[in-house]
């Protein structure tokens, strides 16, 4: 069972990877790195600094690190644990994919889908009382963790993976939160 989940994974890998061109290459690389997205997270920063107190702004972007360390932390246990080797390393596969940007470290699961979706899911349970469009949040890791399937880095497992194990570290971490602020700033929130 587990060997025909990961030949179907590896498939739609191939798949999916192969509908990239060269000409798009660049663009996949600047998207893949995190400090390219730093308008975008300002722009999110100034959003909810403006929809919450500055002490809870303070504290939400203490949550945030804390959230993304622990995140990182077990991404990296798990990954070299299960030590699955990345799309870019995998003999198997290796001559029917684009590899646009190579990675000696293991693959399962995502980092990148992991932290990001965290990330979004967190800020999205904090907004969405006040943006009727705040589901949009969640392009940002779609896109951002799509990069690597097209980069050949991840299979389609690991970025599923990270999206669920992010989501629920995301949904975790945002009840800690309105946990700390009701207990320490005695603030109601609206859950």
């Amino acid at each position: 069972m587990l060997e025909k989940i990961i030949d179907l994974d590896k498939s739609l890998f191939v798949f999916l990877n192969n509908l990239g061109s060269e000409p798009f290459d660049p663009i996949w690389k600047l998207i893949t790195n995190q400090l390219n997205w730093i308008p975008f997270f300002l722009l999110v920063a100034y959003i909810l600094y403006k929809k919450v107190t500055p002490k809870q702004f303070l504290i939400t972007l203490v949550f945030i690190a804390l959230m993304i360390t622990f995140s990182d932390q077990v991404t990296n246990l798990v990954k070299n644990s299960v030590e699955r080797l990345r799309p870019c390393n995998d003999l198997e596969i290796k001559d029917q994919i684009r590899i646009v940007k190579e990675s000696l470290t293991f693959s399962y699961f995502s980092g990148h889908a992991a932290n990001s979706t965290a990330a979004m899911m967190f800020i999205f349970l904090i907004l969405r009382k006040y943006y009727k469009y705040t589901f949009l949040l969640f392009l940002y890791p779609l896109i951002f963790a799509y990069s690597r399937i097209y980069l050949g880095l991840h299979f389609p497992l690991d970025i599923l993976t990270g999206y669920l194990f992010g989501s629920l570290v995301g949904i975790l971490f945002y009840k800690l939160y309105v946990k700390f602020i009701q207990t320490f700033l005695k603030v109601t929130t609206h859950e």
